[in-house]
This record gives structure tokens, C-alpha cells and sequence, in this order.
């Protein structure tokens, strides 16, 4: 692509996002930048229900959020009838895992890096029915080591796998598409957490050959907060797999004692929905397919790259990241400075990012050896002006 398209492409993008023009947005691992189409998606439907009536209005976007599990389903290469969407992407790890009937003794296989909602439901699991959670190790260039990994597939047999794909403490890739075939091989449902990397990656389930994918709307997908979703294999909707509580939404009531599950993914669903929502995160995954995800994906990549390259010089400050493949989050340690007070200060300069401390990750900031952490995160409509900007603002925050 010519450099003047990029630049064109780019002046399009930020003209679209409001919020580019009030600061500098460096929190998408967070919550992006929703797009101007998204909001008017939002405020347009709530205001149907304010003249219509809930459920007059629900009725009559019938068309709209079908559109939108069509949208979803096409952005990660699943059917619509194998989306299901739910309140956020813990909302939609936790009905996956209310699907297995976890015994004492049971296995859950995962990795030292996942998620910290996914790793306290793993501790719930094990503190409540006597579940055992076995932690692959890491290879030495970071991430979960896959050959191991397979080992322990054999070796354990796990009722589950769970991996989450971009942890959020760290800007690290996990090798979710091979620890994925090592599951399929070894027959092992395989559990998901896209949550960092719908938006920010390809998706594609059927090369992760995940059982399960669950993800958020208001990362790098640029959706609202309070919506995200689950992709259900039909491998799961086959065996009969079905949250431990299913609502009206997902079952019918047939005789006084009996009910019958829907066919499709709306199993894992709760019958009151936010529809505006629902809009506006089908909207935003149309919006990321306009864009292209392998396109917005380089830029963002190249950004969070130079990142560290301009904030890892920066005296006092320590490069956090590691793995074989490195994703748009920038994790800094600030040497003798607690994070989360510059973050206030930097926000106080009209520049967002994020602060994580060791509870957000005991495994992994123990292991670095740190306290605190500056995540930095940004996406395809941020520019390199920005990112100096930001690493200025810092500078003279650490002099």
C-alpha cells in the first residue's frame, strides 16, 4: 500500500473516533476508542426504547441482531448459530466452564500466564469441588511450552484445557493454534481466552480448534463496555454442552419436570439482553472487517514495537515483555515509582494508559521480579506523534 493511502486511511480512522481529537489514547488492552458509527449505533437504539418501548424496540431491531451475530460470527470464522453473546468475555469463560461437571480429581491444564478472572475461577473450582489445576511451564523465550503442554495432555489427561491467547499483563502471544491441534489430537476439550486478541488478530476457530473462544467487545474490537461474547463448537453443541444454569433464553420448558435445550449457542445465553449493546458491538465488528484486522493488526504491532524500543531507553525504566511473538500491549516497570501514580499523572496530561500491580499477576510479575507495571496499548489509529508524545510526558514525569 502506498505511504499516501496509509496516511489517508489513517486521517480517516482518527476522523471517525471523537476521541482522538480530546487525547491521547493509549489504553485499547483496556478499552478502546469506540468509533462514531458504534456510539450513534448505542444512543440510537436507546432512544427507540425511550419513545417505542423495550421490547417494542427489541422486535423491531429483530433484523439488526441477527446482523450482528452474522458480523461476529464472520470476524472469528464461526456460523451465527454458534455465537453466543453474553455480558463480557469473564461472563462468557465462566458458562464454559460451567459446562463440564468437574469432579474431585479433575484436571484443568492451563498456563501460568492466563487471565487473572480465569485463574481465581480455576482456585474457585478447586477450593468447591476438589478440582486439580496443573500449570504447563514456559519455554525459555517466554510463553507456554508447547511440547510440554503435550506431555501433560498425556500424562494428566485433563477434563479441560484453557489457554488465554494475549494475556493482559503482558504484551506475550501465546501459541494458541499448535497448543490447540495438541489438544484436538489428544481429544481434550480446548477452552479460549480471546478476550486481547479479537481485534487485535486474524481469528479464525477452526484453525484453533477450540471447543470454546470467549471474547469482549470493548478491547481492540472498539465495542462499549458491558457486551462481549462465546463461540460454541458444534463438537460442544453436539456432546450437549450447556452452562449448569440455563434461563427461558436457553431451553424450553416442556413438561412440569423436562426441558430441552435450544440447538444452537443461545444455550449459554441469559433471556434479558442489552440490546443497544448488542448493536453497537455488531456495528464495531463490521467496523473492524471495513478496516482489515490483518491491516489494523500490523500497525498496531509496529507502534507497540517502537514503544519499547523509545520507552525501554528511557533511564529508570524496564522492558517487561517477553515470548517468541509480541502483541500491541507495552508493559514497563518504572523503577522506584509506583505505576498507578503515573498513570494518574499522564492521564492528568490528557494521555490514557494503564497500571498493574502483582495481584493482577502473582505468577508473572514474581517471576520478573516486579511490583508494578505501566501497560501501554496502543492501536491502528494512534500515530507515531502520539507515542512521542507520550514517551516525553514520561520522561519528565521520572527526571
Amino acid at each position: 500500500m502506498a505511504k499516501s493511502n496509509d496516511a489517508v486511511l489513517l486521517a480517516r480512522w482518527r476522523a471517525e473516533t471523537p476521541g482522538c481529537a480530546a487525547r491521547v489514547h493509549l489504553n485499547n488492552a483496556g478499552a478502546s476508542l469506540m468509533p462514531g458509527v458504534v456510539k450513534d449505533a448505542i444512543t440510537g437504539f436507546l432512544g427507540r426504547e425511550a419513545l417505542e418501548g423495550g421490547y417494542e424496540a427489541a422486535d423491531a431491531a429483530a433484523q439488526e441482531v441477527a446482523d450482528t451475530y452474522a458480523a461476529i460470527g464472520a470476524l472469528v470464522g464461526a456460523a451465527p448459530r454458534q455465537v453466543a453473546v453474553v455480558t463480557s468475555a469473564t461472563h462468557a469463560f465462566a458458562q464454559a466452564l460451567a459446562a463440564f461437571d468437574f469432579a474431585p480429581g479433575d484436571v484443568i491444564l492451563t498456563s501460568s500466564d492466563d487471565y487473572i478472572s480465569n485463574q481465581l475461577m480455576y482456585l474457585s473450582l478447586a477450593r468447591r469441588l476438589g478440582v486439580r489445576i496443573v500449570r504447563a511451564p514456559d519455554a525459555p523465550e517466554g510463553g507456554v511450552d508447547v511440547d510440554a503442554f503435550s506431555a501433560l495432555l498425556a500424562s494428566e489427561r485433563p477434563r479441560l484445557a484453557a489457554l488465554t491467547w494475549i494475556p493482559t499483563n503482558s504484551g506475550l502471544i501465546q501459541p494458541a493454534e499448535e497448543v490447540g491441534r495438541r489438544c484436538r489430537e489428544a481429544g481434550v476439550p480446548y477452552l479460549v481466552d480471546a478476550c486481547q486478541a479479537v481485534g487485535q488478530l486474524p481469528v479464525d476457530v477452526g484453525a484453533l480448534q477450540c471447543d470454546y473462544l470467549a471474547s469482549t467487545a470493548r478491547k481492540f474490537l472498539r465495542g462499549p463496555r458491558g457486551i462481549g461474547f462465546l463461540v460454541v463448537s458444534d463438537r460442544a453443541l453436539a456432546r450437549g454442552d450447556a452452562p449448569l444454569l440455563v434461563d427461558m433464553r436457553g431451553a424450553r420448558w416442556t413438561e412440569p419436570d423436562a426441558y430441552a435445550l435450544v440447538d444452537d449457542a443461545r444455550r449459554f445465553e441469559q433471556w434479558e439482553f442489552p440490546y443497544a449493546l448488542v448493536l453497537g458491538m455488531g456495528v464495531a465488528a463490521r467496523y473492524a472487517a471495513e478496516v482489515g484486522v490483518a491491516r489494523g493488526s500490523a500497525r498496531a504491532h509496529a507502534l507497540a514495537a517502537r514503544l519499547r524500543e523509545r520507552i525501554g531507553a528511557i533511564p529508570g525504566v524496564r522492558t517487561l515483555d517477553r515470548g517468541a511473538r509480541l502483541s500491541a500491549i507495552a508493559t514497563f516497570e518504572l523503577r522506584g515509582r509506583v505505576a498507578r501514580e503515573v498513570m494518574l499523572a499522564l492521564r492528568g496530561q490528557g494521555i490514557n494508559t494503564s497500571a498493574q500491580s502483582r495481584g493482577d499477576a502473582v505468577i508473572d510479575f514474581d517471576r520478573k521480579g516486579a511490583t508494578s507495571q505501566l501497560r501501554i496499548s496502543p492501536h491502528y489509529f494512534n500515530t507515531e506523534d502520539e507515542l512521542e508524545v507520550a514517551a516525553r510526558a514520561l520522561e519528565r514525569l521520572l527526571a
